[in-house]
């Protein structure tokens, strides 16, 4: 399939790598800036045990137009930037083209198709004036939700942490032929993607220790393990899960694993800052909205008390207000 991957770093040039190393025709669409490095040096691929790959036979360019028309299209930036690619994305757009966004996050077509009493609503903590639900058809989306961890060590070099799932689902919970040829495709790059009637629970499960997490670690400045085996944290990381439980539940979301083991699970990741840590180090602007803030929109759209998660929303907030005051970046150094 023709498949081009919208931004190039941590998941994107993991996804784009290993479905170009697999065969599929892989055009990469990236800044100006890292065409040349990409180009020259092929997209270096850094496994989890140490060994590496190179993917050359695919396109990089910035031209959407040169580019052209594709059969799935890879939304592969945080959510508040997908905005920036809109007035280009109609170059890579077919009748039949698949968009698969892969935000962390209550993404921003979260109700549409959705069926439910909030069909059509706009999550405006992703989508503040509804531009995206306006400009990107619903019909087109496949939903997708992104479980490896890694990281872009330069343009052109991403090393996989871990994790290779990408469970892929309908918006309307249907089994389409489409979704299984995406499936295919990223199972044959050696990828788990299998494709669930219920995306949107599947979202809520990963958000769930997204939205505790990350803030927690931007503010604190500490890896998955210590935030889950420090007593402190691990018990504030509990409280905004189970906040967060009870806004789900009240849309229609069960969890299909205990908050013991969920937090067990980003326990065993170990040393592994999280993306928004990652962020805040590198002077970047955190993506808060879509992790934290749309929690926040649905608990009051559902009548839901979250203390725990108002606050460490507040504090973030406050966090990247500095960081874009100051135009600096936080991080702990070692002193003498």
């Amino acid at each position: 399939m023709k498949i081009a991957v919208i931004g190039a770093g941590a998941i994107g040039g993991l996804v784009g790598a290993k479905l170009a190393l697999a065969g599929e025709e892989v055009s990469l669409l990236v800044r100006a800036r890292h065409v040349e490095a990409i180009r020259r040096q092929g997209f270096r691929l850094m496994h989890p045990d140490g060994t590496e790959e190179v993917a050359r036979e695919l396109r990089v360019t910035e031209s959407y137009a040169e580019a052209g028309v594709q059969d799935v299209v890879i939304l592969a930036m945080k959510a508040h930037q997908v905005q920036e690619v809109l007035p280009q994305l109609p170059h890579l757009l077919g009748p039949d083209t698949v968009i698969v966004p892969m935000q962390n996050g209550i993404p921003f077509w979260y109700f549409s198709r959705h069926g439910g009493p909030h069909e059509g609503a706009v999550v405006r903590s992703v989508d503040p004036d509804g531009e995206l639900l306006s400009a990107i058809d619903p019909a087109r989306i496949l939903g997708c939700v992104v479980y490896p961890a890694s990281e872009l060590v330069s343009p052109g070099v991403v090393r996989h942490i871990e994790g290779e799932r990408f469970p892929l689902g309908e918006l309307d919970g249907s089994l389409s032929t489409r979704a299984q040829r995406v499936s295919d495709a990223f199972t044959r790059a050696g990828f788990k993607s299998p494709v669930l009637d219920n995306i949107r629970a599947e979202i809520w499960l990963k958000l769930w220790g997204n939205l505790t997490f990350n803030p927690i670690s931007a503010l604190a400045h500490a890896t998955l393990v210590d935030i889950c085996q420090y007593p402190l944290s691990r018990e504030l990381a509990a409280d905004m899960m189970r906040e967060a439980q009870a806004v789900a539940g009240k849309l229609g979301i069960e969890f299909r694993v205990t908050l013991d083991k969920r937090i067990a699970g980003a326990e065993k990741v170990g040393k592994h800052k999280t993306s928004m840590l990652q962020d805040v180090e590198a002077g970047r602007s955190p993506e808060i909205d879509a992790l934290v803030g749309s929690v926040v929109e649905l608990a009051r759209l559902t009548d839901t008390p979250t203390p725990h998660i108002d606050t460490v929303h507040a504090l973030v907030k406050l966090l990247a207000r500095s960081m874009e005051t100051e135009k600096g970046q936080v991080r702990l150094r070692a002193v003498a």
